[in-house]
């Protein structure tokens, strides 16, 4: 499908921070698939959940 195929994608970009494919989780909402690591993508979500009125700007 599709969204396999998205998610496969993103899985393996290798410029992950310029291309923010961290964002994506799976169809039950859990995380899934992540070049760098789901430990990596569960901090990024969290740093720009804490950080997201800087980030904004």
């Amino acid at each position: 499908s599709a969204s396999r195929a998205v998610g496969a994608a993103v899985g393996r970009n290798p410029v992950s921070l310029l291309i923010p494919c961290h964002r994506v989780v799976g169809a039950s909402g859990k995380l899934s698939g992540y070049a760098g690591g789901l430990e990596r993508k569960q901090f990024l979500l969290d740093h720009e959940r804490r950080h997201s009125d800087t980030l904004a700007a």
